[in-house]
């Protein structure tokens, strides 16, 4: 089903339910750094069950966070919604989240998935998974910790330190084994790394399928993308690839989230929270996720086929998210020193 079939008419049912009044053909001003079509589905949905007109800025997070910076108590903006704890945990260290105060967001987010203060909440969930071409021997291969093994010398394709990605990946590292075992790591890694870091997640699946290096690091979305295509160039990218979930046998595979937060200097807050608890009902949850092949954040709402097919059941690292984006700074750091370009 797309995310519009999903939603439906549940849309309606899903905005009687929320805990706090909207305004009555107002507005809500989204500064987002999430770019699909299914979001799109969403707001529409919104609008429709309640009349509240949403305006939407997209943009990369750091030129959305520096633009809300600018703006300040004039910023017409009241959610920032963006990918990965790094970027959220970002925005909620320059200050520019206000507390949500929500018994429906508490109760259905997990509350690893949220922040303490309630500055923000995470809607989806994504793994950030090993890919290897199929037919490789990559025996021996089964954490994170192995990718800096020097058996895997010059088989690795990953993207550069600058990405928030890789950086909340080694702040979760971080936080299972401290920083000096993780600079040692990010240091093997870079020795194993089969060229300079280059692209995107999807740049590095298709190097992997087209033999430019064996072993690839990317998020469990990208693949199921390529898996759902219509074209079957990339479908059969996807059939040429093994997955590994990390860590199975110990702390789980690294999960990450998109989430959003209501500003500092929001104008619409009743619109705001109203809109954050929606995106937390069943419809719009299974919709928001759907549309970019996650998983949903709360507990027992269906997910897309694709991603069972692909990943079956798992351990998931239940690290709280807010832990690793707030390491995102010194994960970097560790990362530049150590060689990882």
């Amino acid at each position: 089903m797309t995310p519009r079939q999903i939603l439906g008419g549940l849309a309606i049912a899903a905005i009687a339910a929320l805990s706090l009044p909207v305004q009555a053909d107002g507005e809500l001003n989204l500064y987002t750094a999430r770019h699909y079509d299914s979001d799109t589905v969403l707001f529409e949905a919104f609008t429709q069950a309640t009349g509240v007109t949403i305006n939407v800025i997209e943009d990369k997070a750091g030129a959305l966070i520096e633009r809300i910076k600018a703006e300040g108590q004039n910023s017409p903006a009241d959610i920032f919604m963006t990918a990965d704890a790094g970027n959220l945990m970002t925005a909620a260290s320059q200050g520019l989240f206000q507390p949500t105060v929500s018994a429906d967001l508490e109760a259905r987010i997990p509350a690893n998935l949220r922040h303490t203060d309630g500055l923000w909440f995470a809607f989806t969930k994504r793994a950030r998974v090993i890919l290897v071409r199929n037919g490789v021997d990559v025996t021996g291969l089964e954490r994170y910790e192995d990718l800096a093994d020097p058996r895997f010398a010059d088989m690795i394709c990953i993207r550069s330190s600058g990405n928030i990605y890789n950086q909340s990946l080694v702040g979760s590292l971080i936080a299972a084994n401290g920083e000096e075992a993780t600079a040692a790591w990010v240091s093997g890694l870079v020795e194993n790394m089969a060229r300079e870091p280059e692209s995107n997640d999807t740049g590095q699946i298709k190097a992997v399928a087209a033999g430019e290096c064996e072993i690839g690091v990317a998020n469990t979305y990208y693949l199921a993308r390529l898996a759902r295509s219509d074209d079957p160039a990339d479908v059969a990218i996807a059939e040429s690839i093994t997955v590994i979930m990390p860590n199975q046998a110990d702390r789980g595979v690294h999960i990450n989230v998109s989430g959003a937060g209501v500003l500092n200097h929001a104008p619409n807050v009743d619109n705001a929270v109203a809109f954050l608890e929606f995106l937390a009902g069943d419809a719009a949850q299974a919709a928001f996720a759907d549309g970019n092949n996650e998983w949903p954040a709360v507990d027992g709402i269906a997910h897309a086929s694709v991603l069972d097919d692909l990943y079956g059941s798992f351990v998931a690292d239940d690290l709280d998210a807010l832990v690793f984006g707030a390491n995102r700074i010194k994960a970097l750091e560790i990362m530049e020193s150590n060689g990882w370009k």
